[in-house]
């Protein structure tokens, strides 16, 4: 299994980045997806899932309303839409695949622990 995560960088507060994740190796069509990040000092944190049709997507509250999560089957990438930036979303950004085959429940996208695999990490940096 491999993930590569890629579109990371320097942006201004109330800028847009889009993130990229490219996968291989697995059968990425009936795997759920999801975001995390990390910031320097902190724990990794769920921003963003979404299910392995892309039928049903999940947020956390603090980007709910600027970032969307996206797929495309065909070519095996998941994507991060991200606006309205905030010095706050500084973190290095990795894209990670559930464990379990077509998993939908909200619990399962939002705990670190239901994903087995995990890209390198791309980082973003927001300045105000």
């Amino acid at each position: 299994v491999q993930l590569q995560a890629s579109g990371g960088g320097l942006v201004q507060a109330g800028g847009s980045l889009r993130l990229s994740c490219t996968a291989s190796g697995f059968s990425f069509a009936i795997y759920g997806m999801g975001w995390f990040r990390q910031a320097p000092g902190e724990g990794r944190e769920f921003v963003a899932g979404i299910n392995y049709n892309g039928g049903n997507t999940y947020y956390s509250d603090s980007v709910k309303g600027r970032f969307t999560i996206s797929r495309d089957n065909a070519k095996s990438t998941v994507s991060l839409q991200m606006n309205s930036l905030k010095p706050e979303d500084t973190a290095v950004y990795y894209c990670a695949s559930v464990k379990r085959e077509r998993a939908f429940s909200p619990r399962v996208f939002g705990d670190y622990g239901e994903y087995g695999s995990w890209g390198q990490g791309t980082l973003v940096t927001v300045s105000s």
